[in-house]
């Protein structure tokens, strides 16, 4: 094989994988985005009972976060902002919602939120790959 044929297996191959990447990044984010925004009592309820400011705003906030990073991080559009706003946003709930170090539970889903966190930042990093909104602007 070629160095070139190798080049484009190479580059075929990371525009896959990065496509997967973002597909299994946004599982959690658009359905759960969804999810708020279609019952925002609930999730302002939630938000309160955490001691979190203006829980109705806030819940309208989070939703659209989850709901349209999501969704620009799937089709890989604006993905490097989206990905570092989602990135930084799992951080965030993290620290609000998973922080108790005296529950098992709590803390897996605290280094899940960083795990997550993790991949976003390192897409923002790497970009959305060729098979994005991105690549078909530039």
């Amino acid at each position: 094989m070629s160095d070139n044929a190798l080049a484009n297996t190479s580059t075929s191959s990371n525009a896959i994988v990065t496509l997967i990447s973002r597909i299994l990044l946004t599982l959690l984010f658009i359905p759960a985005g969804y999810g708020k925004l279609t019952n925002l009592a609930g999730t302002a309820e939630y938000f309160a009972a955490k001691s979190l400011p203006l829980p109705t705003v806030t819940a309208v906030i989070v939703g659209l976060v989850e709901l349209v990073g999501g969704l620009a991080v799937l089709f890989g559009f604006k993905t490097r902002y989206a990905a570092a706003l989602l990135g930084l946003f799992t951080i965030g709930a993290a620290l609000v919602a998973h922080l108790a170090p005296w529950d098992q539970a709590n803390q897996t889903q605290f280094f899940k939120n960083l795990a997550i966190a993790g991949g976003f930042f390192v897409l923002a990093l790497h970009g959305a790959g060729a098979f994005s909104v991105d690549s078909k602007l530039r």
